[in-house]
């Protein structure tokens, strides 16, 4: 059957206490709406995807543009009801099941949504939700089952009996309906509670009342229901979200060392044979090839790796490229579309900004490269500096392919130093050095033989003449 989902996002989350929506905090390196989203995506298509977005509707809207749904805005927030009818005009014609789910619950699997629609398909009954058993139900609607285990309703625990307080089934909140049905009944939905809004739940009354069956798919990991409705609750939503990660790359052969420690984003990839020590951090959309050592203590965000690729510890690579053999750090950073080639070095204390760096060139110590494209097999002695900023703007630096640049080195860009040539160490160049040329840019020494000694002389006299 086809498959349309609705999610709900359209909420305040009052109780996260922030300025900024509720499906819009972050847990796992995404936003809660981004995983929602993305388990979606494995029962239905984009087109078929309609996000309800209410508060903050710009910002949810622009974060999940580049994934295909669709949105639909619920202007006034009157219940979870009143959000699934703001889109019935935009499901209309759309046959098949529809699938409710909320903004605020990452956990949620793929596997899990993919059984839900598997057993709503093969079943008699107008919807199937899923259920699951809290030892501290407080907070939770309760689930009232029959004795043919069918859903007879879902009370929220403001309107449960005592006795209904004792039911540890709790309802998800998460549906899946024959679209027929739902679109002929839900007009039945009524306010008839204490915060005179439309509930979803009471569709499973309302749909037993007309002789239809609602049966419960049990969920055994209470986990993957958790809804955020606290920053406590968010933190422990990460933390599960980071050991999911954490085993699935261990099983898919990579060595975690000490995983308690390490901070793995969710869309992170690592190849096989790599090892990852601890307190790393691999953050974004990093990708990272096989055979790789990944030191501790070190921040990887949005990067990508190749193969057999040392990163020693404590060095920070964002937005930038490392090519297969290239050793970086300790003590390294790379940033804002930085490119190591194949087998270079990136010592410790070295800043690479903007810049490519040759196959085989190495800069091992205390250097800062911005705005600057570096040949092959270059020597880039320590303290090197390209001046790339005038006051005004940025300005490129251009070495060519086995250039020797010694220590202490000012290259003040616009410049370019010729294949092959040498810029002696403490030099300040300012103008172009041509291929196989020695440049040099320093005053010439002066030494002054038996300078201290005349000084002492000199001070000795006058503090004399002062005592007379």
């Amino acid at each position: 059957m086809n498959t349309t989902v609705i999610i709900l996002a359209a909420g305040l989350g009052t109780r996260m206490r922030s300025k900024k929506a509720k499906v819009l905090h972050r847990a796992g390196g995404l936003a809660l709406i981004e995983h929602v989203v993305a388990a979606a995506r494995e029962v239905a298509p984009p087109d078929r995807i309609l996000v309800v977005t209410g508060h903050q509707a710009d910002e949810v809207e622009s974060l999940l543009c580049g994934t295909g749904v669709r949105f639909v805005r619920q202007r006034k927030q009157k219940g979870t009801g009143h959000a699934v009818v703001a889109c019935k005009e935009a499901v209309a014609g759309e046959d098949g099941l529809l699938m409710v789910l909320y903004g605020d619950t990452p956990l949620l699997s793929a596997a899990a949504l993919l059984r839900l629609r598997t057993t709503q398909e093969g079943s008699p009954s107008a919807a199937t939700l899923i259920t699951t058993t809290l030892d501290d139900p407080t907070g939770y609607g309760r689930v009232i089952l029959g004795v043919d285990r069918n859903v007879r309703a879902i009370v929220e625990e403001r309107a449960c009996t005592i006795e209904q307080r004792g039911i540890h089934v709790i309802n998800s909140g998460i549906y899946c309906f024959r679209s027929d049905l739902l679109w002929k009944y839900i007009a039945e939905l009524k306010p008839n509670n204490i915060a005179h809004e439309f509930y979803l739940t009471d569709m499973a009354e309302i749909l037993t009342r007309h002789g239809y069956q609602v049966q419960a798919m049990h969920v055994a990991d209470s986990t993957e229901l958790l809804g955020i409705n606290t920053r406590v609750d968010l933190a422990n939503a990460d933390r599960i979200l980071r050991q999911r990660k954490n085993e699935e790359l261990m099983l898919a052969g990579v060595t975690v060392e000490r995983p308690e420690t390490v901070t793995i984003d969710t869309p992170v990839q690592v190849g096989m044979d790599t090892v990852i020590e601890p307190f790393t951090r691999l953050l974004g959309t990093t990708q990272i090839g096989e055979d790789c050592r990944i030191g501790a203590g070190s921040i990887i965000e949005s990067a990508v790796l190749a193969d057999r690729v040392t990163v020693k510890p404590y060095s920070m690579i964002a937005d930038s490229r490392v090519d297969s053999g290239a050793q970086i750090g300790p003590f390294s950073r790379l940033r804002m579309n930085a490119e190591v080639q194949a087998d270079a070095r990136v010592g410790n204390f070295v800043e690479l900004k903007k810049t490519r760096l040759g196959a085989g060139t190495k800069s091992q110590h205390l250097a800062y490269l911005g705005d600057a494209v570096i040949g092959d097999r270059v020597n880039i002695g320590a303290g090197t500096i390209t001046c790339n900023f005038d006051g005004q703007k940025k300005h490129e630096t251009v070495i060519g392919d086995g250039a020797f640049i010694g220590s202490n080195s000012t290259l003040v860009a616009p410049i370019e130093i010729g294949k092959e040539s040498y810029i002696g160490a403490g030099s300040v160049i300012t103008t172009p050095v041509p291929v196989q040329a020695l440049a040099l840019g320093r005053a010439r020494q002066v030494v002054k033989p038996d300078w201290v000694v005349k000084k002492r002389e000199k001070r000795a006299v006058a503090k004399k003449r002062s005592a007379v």
